[in-house]
């Protein structure tokens, strides 16, 4: 079935437009009631990110599960994450979570968690849709779902997470900055790392419903690199606006994205014998991060960009441990979902175990430099199929050998294709870069 609202992540967009409107997403709330009213607790938690958008949304939510019979239990402000864990521990037929991740306040979304703490299944997502055709009804009023909220939520997530560090270590002189991005975070990594026994300070913490991932957060990391520097801190550790990616910072500032720490969690994984099978990254991943873990002995497969895709291939494989670049990383081992807090959480547990920093435990890691380049295409041209675009692309991957590599990868909501070259020679793979975009570009034009 051709999907008409869901993504690869649930349904997303701009608040005020179709689909993000009240009067649609209450009756998601009713289509996804009915699927999952069928058996079970016909019970459903919902938690938020920080988004002034959220309040609306979650009324119209409660609203459409009430109408289809099902019980809704509110947590207000939660990482993604903790909502896939307490999904669980609530034994309820759903999660669901309303947040747009990385992208600025304006923007919001629905994501859904099935009764395991996993994405839902497609065919549940189909049945959902198809419901989202047929006109709204509702239940006899004595089958009304009633809502109830949860005040005592993030503690147990708290403890949840504190639980995937070991009851042996201790971050006791461990300097922390943390930047919760204005966002879902704000409540519940502090108290974490401060109950581990670090020393944290706290920024992007104040979030005021139209600053979630304003300038702090993953994505902009430079705050919290001036931070780190100013504070002396050992690291800095920041997530997006729901949670579930993480960005670090050693000492000196320097910038570590999800491939440097996936390589540091399957290295020590390894090491202590914790490391089941291999490790799963995407196409973007980089060749240095294959490269460093195929000196370990450390299987590595890719899968298409997007979380969805390596939790297939872990569950595919048997594998416990995959991740994106952009810091999206998924431990198995821990958690059911990628979670921004568990993952920093394993990094800093490999640090206080062999007593080196981040620098020290990086150091066989030689990332090639990157170069990621954005054409847009007129429409019709399918720069996958071009020939002259085949034969440049050829070419540069002759000239970079095995020391390198070429992808071309159509966006999914943008007349775009992404180049991306890497290599060890920084100015070569911008050139080839450069010289397959503007093949790119005349021929889009012919």
């Amino acid at each position: 079935m051709q999907r008409k609202y869901f993504g690869t992540d649930g349904v997303r967009g701009k608040v005020g437009v179709l689909p993000i409107v009240p009067d649609f997403v209450m009756k998601l709330g009713w289509a996804a009631g009915k699927v999952l009213s069928e058996k079970g607790t016909k019970k459903v938690i919902i938690g938020k990110d920080t988004r002034i958008s959220g309040y609306m949304l979650e009324a119209a939510l409660e609203a459409g599960f009430s109408a289809a019979g099902v019980k809704s239990v509110l947590l207000g402000p939660m990482p993604t994450p903790a909502i896939a864990y307490l999904t669980r521990a609530f034994r309820a037929e759903a999660g669901v979570v309303i947040s747009a991740s990385h992208n600025p306040f304006y923007d919001n979304g629905i994501k859904f968690f099935s009764k395991d703490g996993t994405k839902l299944p497609d065919e549940i997502e189909a049945r959902i849709e198809a419901l989202l055709d047929e006109e709204m009804t509702v239940v006899e009023p004595e089958k009304l779902g009633k809502a109830s909220r949860k005040d005592d939520a993030p503690g147990r997530y708290v403890e949840f997470c504190k639980g995937s560090f070991p009851n042996s270590l201790t971050m006791d002189g461990i300097r922390v900055v943390l930047d919760c991005a204005h966002g879902a975070t704000y409540q519940v990594a502090p108290h974490v790392f401060n109950e581990l026994g670090a020393e944290v300070i706290v920024i992007g913490n104040e979030p005021n419903g139209t600053n979630i991932n304003d300038m702090y957060g993953s994505t902009h990391p430079d705050n919290l690199i001036a931070k780190v520097l100013q504070t002396r801190a050992d690291i800095g550790i920041a997530f997006d606006g729901d949670g579930d990616r993480v960005m670090m910072v050693d000492k000196d500032g320097t910038l570590l994205d999800g491939d440097v720490l996936l390589y540091i969690i399957a290295k020590w994984q390894k090491e202590n014998n914790k490391l089941d099978g291999g490790v799963v990254g995407t196409l973007m991943s980089n060749l240095g991060l294959e490269q460093a873990l195929g000196r370990l002995g450390v299987p590595f497969a890719r899968a298409k960009v997007g979380d969805r895709y390596v939790m297939e291939q872990l569950l595919e494989k048997g594998w416990k441990l995959g991740g994106e670049n952009s810091g999206h990383i998924i431990s198995l081992r821990h958690t059911t979902t990628g979670d921004g807090i568990i993952s920093a959480l394993q990094v800093i547990r490999a640090m206080c175990d062999t007593h080196l920093s981040i620098k020290e435990l990086r150091k066989d890691l030689v990332l090639y430099p990157q170069v990621l380049k954005n054409v847009r295409l007129t429409a019709g041209f399918n720069a996958l199929t071009d020939e002259k675009v085949k034969k440049v692309i050829a070419e540069a991957e002759k000239t970079l050998g095995d020391k390198g590599r070429v992808l071309l990868r159509n966006s999914g909501t943008e007349p775009l294709v992404r180049v991306m070259v890497e290599g060890e020679d920084g100015q070569l793979v911008n050139q080839l870069a450069t010289k397959i975009a503007n093949v790119i570009v005349k021929e889009s034009q012919i």
